[in-house]
């Protein structure tokens, strides 16, 4: 069984995966910084460009559960190389767009679904079948964490190259940087060849139909999922919305590509610290308490007058309680499910947060074309964010998963390493 730390190809696989992941969400979450360069160009709405954005994520969303399947059929590497060649593409063709449709084709479909083969899902699960058990929560925070550091990349070159030459040479920029998701693919491909390995007790299911059957009648799993949504509306609402949001208020527009990299930035701290958390306490209850911490440090920003200094601690909160929801919601499948089917189950939990996410950019936008503020966008948000971190906290201490109420004390075996 390989051995983290003292095996290269698990070395191989963790560094793989969030070369990948940190291209594919960095590029990703910096997209918000085309809103007002492009629709000036092109003459669209805000809607009109969040509706892009918004089937990005619902594409990213559909597609999830079955490149998840696909991975147990296919491997690995196949699927996350042929999303790295598709992001490329994608943003080539954002390059050269002339019209919404180009928009949304780039920006949306061919995104979506190259996010499907490259994003949180797939490389938690590659991550995830290369560790030993009882590193497996701290390793899905230490992938996620560095998945974090493509904002920090990302969002600065992308509003100096827009600023300085355009919105069209800072497409071309992204597309560069997406370019490194193909080795990182490569290079995360070795996990294909890893044993499979169960940390439950149960036998894990031999069929897609049994497999989604068992999710269906969790009460667990439908509860996580649901409470998914909210988080997806949040943190797309804010990627997508933040920047024309501050640009209306006047700041300097470094300031939103500051913001952005700030959230990358605290994004590591907060992965890398409930990675290690969700190996010690209840992980739907972390995740609850992620949601309503959020919603509240979002209600406290948009009350208040916007300023440099506010905006920027903002975005340090806001990033510490960002992607921290990955390893804790990628942990609780594997100790509902196991491994063999988790990336097409947390597929179908992560199309409930894509929901939330096409309501965040999209709904946002219609809010703001009909209102001409953020104001009740914003509000809608925080209270559904406090609702659904509620819930999930409620449940979560109330009834326990199986496999959570079995887990032994955290304890290092003898001989790891």
């Amino acid at each position: 069984m390989p051995k983290l730390l003292t095996n290269r190809s698990s070395i191989f696989v963790i560094a793989g995966a969030a070369l990948m992941l940190t291209m594919a969400m960095g590029i990703r979450q910096s997209l918000g910084i085309f809103v007002q360069p492009i629709t000036r160009d092109l003459a669209l709405t805000v809607s009109e460009f969040t509706l892009a954005i918004a089937i990005q994520n619902v594409v990213w969303g559909v597609l999830q559960p079955f490149t998840g399947a696909l991975v147990v059929s296919l491997g690995f590497r196949p699927v996350m190389l042929a999303g790295g060649f598709l992001y490329v593409a994608a943003l080539a063709l954002l390059a050269h767009a002339n019209g919404l449709i180009s928009v949304v084709v780039a920006a949306g479909v061919m995104i979506g679904a190259a996010l499907a083969c490259n994003a949180s899902a797939i490389a938690n699960a590659v991550a995830a079948r290369s560790v030993p058990d009882h590193l497996r929560s701290t390793v899905l925070g230490l992938v996620t964490a560095m998945g974090s550091i493509g904002a920090m990349i990302a969002a600065p070159i992308g509003q100096y190259l827009s600023e300085g030459f355009g919105w069209r040479t800072a497409a071309i920029g992204f597309c560069v940087l997406a370019a490194a998701i193909v080795p990182g693919a490569w290079l995360a491909g070795r996990a294909d060849s890893f044993p499979l390995r169960s940390n439950t007790g149960n036998a894990e299911d031999k069929t897609v139909r049994s497999a989604l059957s068992k999710a269906a009648k969790n009460p667990s799993f439908v509860v996580m999922t649901c409470a998914y949504c909210v988080c997806g509306m949040q943190l797309v609402f804010i990627t997508t919305h933040l920047p024309s949001y501050l640009a209306l208020c006047g700041m300097d527009p470094m300031l939103s590509a500051k913001a952005l990299g700030c959230i990358g930035g605290f994004n590591i701290l907060g992965s890398l610290f409930f990675g290690w958390a969700g190996g010690r306490w209840n992980k739907l209850a972390l995740l609850g308490s992620i949601y309503f911490v959020r919603s509240l440090t979002i209600g406290w920003y948009f009350i208040l007058p916007p300023t440099p200094e506010r905006t920027l601690v903002f975005a340090s909160l806001a990033g510490f309680l960002w992607l921290g929801v990955g390893p804790l919601v990628s942990g609780a499948v594997i100790e509902m499910f196991g491994l063999r089917w988790q990336a097409m189950i947390q597929g179908v939990a992560f199309s409930s947060h894509q929901l939330g996410s096409f309501l965040g950019a999209f709904g946002g936008g219609i809010l703001f074309d009909v209102s001409g503020s953020y104001s009740l966008a914003w509000r809608l948000g925080v209270g559904m964010g406090l609702a659904g971190g509620l819930i999930q906290i409620s449940f979560a201490l109330l009834r326990p998963t199986a496999a959570q109420s079995a887990k032994p004390p955290i304890r290092e075996p003898a001989g790891v390493g």
